[in-house]
């Protein structure tokens, strides 16, 4: 497959409004491919690069085009394949003149539009509108497989190249490889907010009522004496947590998948700031420094495999049983199971009083879907918050002269395509968040002007606020009214942001 070819279905997915015709038009190259072909188009047009992150920023991509020479292509994608892992392998002195050579030499072999591509896919600012959900529904019109039998194995796989291959070359057969296995990490299943404890005991009726901790959610894989840990992000944190590791290996599993959250706590039980907590996470010097100045606690919640055999479809219920069985009581999330309002609400006073965030309900009869977010589960809190995405941000006065302040904030809008803007803040930051804003959020910049900041919609934010009201200025006809940042959320993605219809949800909650 020649990477004009990918270039030209890219270029037709973004020409058109129509979610239907943008898989139809993905699925028409991928029925036609095999292979590596397969794997490399999968994941190149949902804006995913198989070596993950190439290390190369915006002025390393413009020092690599300067006066580029024209050499004779074309370019194929396995040859793009290879450019990119020589790029990902280069390490130690010289490490970024090699990774300008070898993007040069890509680069001058390719044409002006397919250096564009080349330059979106590496700096992960794809437009094309083919991501990761639409390339998945293709895979299904491609392969003839049920999309949500697709969904499953990508949310085990966590590659949409490999389950792309798997389905078209394979079929059912192929898929069925992608299932929980030990040190693969498993997308999390994820809760809907629901207004209050009334709502949630209506939709779930006797359920599973669990502290909601404003922590790190981790994923524990035990095989014998080896244990790995993993992020939310489905990164490996192991080195940085080797608490949890311990705790880990004194569990009675032989084999074992299990989620919980980590938290830094005070000397009283209380948690620490969710920023706290993460200072733990991607450390890589100075760890047993930072366990006896920032211990971690894990609580656990679930289990997903235990002892080879697979408990993704066994009931909440059975699952928590089987996790009480083995996991010490201190180390299990607080918990009750009732259907009585009474209780629940006495329940969810004893979670904020001990500084938690509020409580998750279960239905004690659900699986766990793997990277799902859906009624199963459902969270209840009692502050008003959102996490939402930064696009700008403005230059800070006085005290905050030389620092990026006041943050444009915005939700997803699914029916638009794009992140909508919701208002703006600049309350709630510390000196220490400001400066972690200001580096941070020039590394995402794209453009600016005299005042503002342009960045790519990446960075999440958790907002709290006291109420929504209408407003003209912004494209949603709703702004924040006294927001404040709560704190900044690096384990989730933009992905996981609130959507226009939670906002409006509130906004209506909040005029009924």
């Amino acid at each position: 497959m020649l990477l004009r070819d990918l270039v030209e279905i890219s270029r037709k997915v973004s020409l058109t409004s129509r979610k239907k015709e943008k898989v139809s038009l993905i699925a028409s190259l991928l029925s036609r491919l095999r292979g590596e072909e397969v794997r490399l188009a999968a994941s190149y047009l949902s804006g995913r690069i198989p070596q993950g992150r190439l290390g190369v920023g915006w002025r390393t991509m413009e020092e690599a085009m300067r006066d580029l020479p024209r050499r004779e292509g074309p370019l194929s994608a396995p040859e793009v394949d290879r450019f990119f892992d020589e790029i990902a392998s280069q390490r130690g002195a010289g490490s970024l003149e090699r990774k300008i050579r070898a993007l040069r030499e890509m680069l001058s072999r390719a044409r002006e539009e397919e250096q564009r591509f080349l330059s979106s896919l590496i700096m992960g600012e794809m437009r094309q509108g083919a991501l990761e959900g639409l390339v998945l529904e293709a895979i299904g019109k491609a392969s003839g497989l049920p999309q949500e039998r697709v969904r499953q194995a990508f949310m085990f796989s966590g590659d949409v190249g490999e389950v792309a291959r798997a389905a078209i070359e394979e079929g059912e057969g192929g898929l069925g490889r992608f299932g929980p296995r030990l040190f693969q990490p498993i997308a999390p299943m994820l809760a809907s907010p629901a207004e209050d404890e009334g709502e949630a005991l209506k939709r779930l009726g006797e359920a599973g009522w669990e502290y909601k901790m404003d922590g790190a959610r981790v994923q524990i894989h035990k095989g014998g004496n080896e244990v790995r840990v993993f992020s939310r992000h489905l990164k490996e944190v192991t080195k940085s947590v080797p608490e949890v590791v311990e705790l880990g290996r004194r569990l009675p599993f032989k084999e074992a998948i299990l989620e919980g959250e980590a938290l830094a706590l005070r000397q009283d039980g209380r948690p620490q700031p969710f920023q706290v907590t993460m200072r733990r996470f991607g450390r890589m010097k100075e760890v047993e420094r930072m366990r006896r100045e920032i211990p971690l606690t894990p609580y656990f919640f679930d289990i997903l495999y235990l002892d080879g055999e697979s408990l993704i479809q066994v009931p909440y219920r059975e699952r928590f049983r089987a996790l009480s069985d083995g996991v010490p009581s201190e180390n299990l999330i607080p918990r009750i199971v009732t259907a009585d309002k009474k209780e629940v609400e006495e329940f969810l006073r004893r979670s904020i009083s001990a500084g938690h965030e509020g409580l998750m309900a279960k239905g004690l009869d659900s699986p766990y879907v793997a990277g799902h977010r859906g009624f199963h589960w459902l969270k209840i809190k009692r502050a008003q918050t959102l996490d939402l995405v930064v696009l700008a941000a403005e230059w800070g006065h006085g005290r905050r002269r030389g620092y990026l302040s006041n943050l444009h904030l915005g939700a997803w809008d699914p029916k638009a395509g794009r992140f909508v803007m919701l208002g703006k803040t600049f309350k709630g930051l510390t000196d220490e968040m400001l400066r972690y804003q200001t580096e941070r959020l020039l590394e995402l910049e794209t453009e600016r002007d005299e005042w503002t900041v342009y960045v790519r919609p990446e960075l999440v934010v958790e907002v709290a606020f006291s109420d929504l009201q209408e407003s003209p200025r912004y494209p949603a006809g709703i702004a924040l009214r006294f927001a404040r940042v709560k704190g900044y959320r690096p384990d989730k993605s933009p992905q996981e942001v609130d959507t226009i219809e939670r906002v409006r949800e509130i906004f209506e909650a909040q005029r009924r």
